[in-house]
């Protein structure tokens, strides 16, 4: 139990410097499909893929912060085996995703299922040292996975681009609000998932696809008012 708090900082850095070793991601690449998916609108703007620099350094520093100052806390301890071990994971998926979109996607609701189960375990103190950096790395790893579903949908011709991408948005949108509900002191969360959907919103705008441009909008829309809840 003791070393829990160094190997969560050592598996936060391995996360963040997994990029370093491969070629970098910005989505699957087309040709990795059955059905090629050129400019699939479930994918947000490239953009929108920079959070996970803010992603690494947060969860690097919180880490540091964990261990320097709460080592043994209770709060910090009961969350620590399940975010080590999506970390962990995550060190490799990179890898992973360059070879197999179905491995990929299989691994990545792995790591979401535990950066949840690490989020609804956090203790109610530090914060923006515990619970947002953790919050903020399950939203976005929320609408990955979701995005994954989808691509999967329609690269290998089950549905069409849009009706994959409205399901993937579904799937996104019903984690969300679950977590959500669960956990409404953390704003983290729902901003990544919300960051998400506006780079969905504005890979679709040129041609308009008005149905994920709608439920993308309204999605976002009903996530801010739920984690402004707690607020009021």
């Amino acid at each position: 139990m003791k070393a829990l708090a160094l190997l969560t900082l050592l598996a936060a850095v391995a996360f963040a410097i997994s990029p370093l070793i491969s070629t970098g991601f910005n989505g699957f690449e087309a040709s990795q499909f059955p059905v090629p998916q050129t400019d699939p609108p479930v994918q947000p703007a490239g953009y929108a893929f920079s959070i996970w620099g803010v992603i690494y350094v947060w969860l690097i520093t919180g880490a540091t912060f964990g261990l320097l100052n709460r080592r043994l806390s209770p709060g910090w301890q009961a969350m620590r085996p399940a975010l080590f071990i999506s970390l962990a994971t995550g060190a490799f998926w990179l890898v992973l995703a360059q070879a197999s979109v179905l491995g990929a996607t299989v691994l990545i609701f792995f790591m979401l299922a535990t950066a949840i189960l690490a989020l609804l375990r956090a203790g109610p103190d530090d914060r923006y040292w515990l619970r947002e950096p953790v919050g903020l790395y399950a939203g976005w790893l929320t609408a990955a996975a979701s995005v994954s579903v989808g691509l999967l949908l329609a690269g290998y011709g089950l549905t069409g681009a849009t009706t994959a991408a409205l399901i993937a948005l579904v799937l996104a949108l019903a984690i969300a609000v679950t977590v959500q509900l669960q956990r409404p002191d953390t704003l983290a969360y729902p901003l990544g998932v919300v960051w998400a959907l506006i780079g969905v919103m504005v890979s679709n705008l040129a041609p308009p696809n008005l149905p994920v441009l709608g439920l993308s909008g309204l999605g976002a829309i009903a996530l801010v008012a739920l984690s402004l809840r707690p607020l009021r």
